[in-house]
């Protein structure tokens, strides 16, 4: 049976077009606290620029390839990206607010020290993400790879985890209680030495056994 799909928690009013062109997003790139507000970007192509600082609300970004764009220190609110390729990119310490993932490929976004409100992925690929000391609340991945992705000093509250590729996931000083882990793939995870990260975490009878392997226990299959 296939995952529900997920609602999503950007709302996009519905006479959103596109109403600002690329020199037009680089011009307002450029101003000091600058806002982008109630556009539609489709099939946009943008590398090596920064926002650093811009807000973006009511925005839509489908079909856009952006390559070594800096959106740190950002504040994005009511935003989805679908569709989009993003690489070398980086969104630390920005302030992500009720934003939408649809179909994305982001190998390597950086949360690093951000804050994520509202958050949904779905069929996407982003590994390698940093979410460390970020602070989340709302977050909902589904049929989503997150390989590698690291939670080093992470606060969690309210996250679902459905279906993704968890695999070499490191957790570190994160405490992963009361999320639901069994339908997705934990192979490989890293934890600190005491696996306090594990406390109060759900998991599939495989996936315990899986876990037993941290501890060195063997668990004898039934014969």
């Amino acid at each position: 049976m296939r995952p529900q799909k997920t609602q999503g928690f950007s709302r996009i009013a519905s006479d959103v077009g596109e109403r600002l062109s690329v020199e037009g997003l680089l011009a307002r790139f450029s101003t000091p606290d600058a806002c982008v507000r109630g556009t539609v970007f489709s099939g946009l192509e943008l590398s090596d620029a920064s926002a650093d600082g811009t807000s973006f609300e009511q925005v839509v970004f489908r079909g856009c390839t952006l390559d070594n764009v800096c959106l740190a220190n950002c504040t994005f609110t009511d935003v989805l990206f679908s569709g989009c390729r993003m690489t070398r990119c980086d969104m630390g310490r920005s302030w992500l607010n009720r934003c939408d993932f649809r179909s994305c490929s982001a190998p390597g976004l950086s949360f690093l020290r951000g804050r994520l409100t509202g958050v949904s992925i779905e069929d996407s690929q982003m590994s390698y993400c940093d979410l460390s000391e970020a602070t989340v609340n709302r977050l909902i991945a589904r049929e989503t790879g997150l390989a590698e992705v690291s939670l080093s000093a992470t606060k969690l509250r309210h996250v679902t985890l459905d279906q993704c590729d968890l695999t070499r996931m490191t957790v570190l000083r994160t405490s992963l209680a009361g999320i639901d882990l069994s339908s997705c793939d934990i192979s490989g995870l890293r934890v600190s030495d005491t696996f306090r990260e594990l406390r109060g975490t759900v998991v599939s009878s495989e996936q315990a056994a899986q876990l037993a392997g941290l501890l060195g226990v063997q668990v004898k299959q039934d014969e």
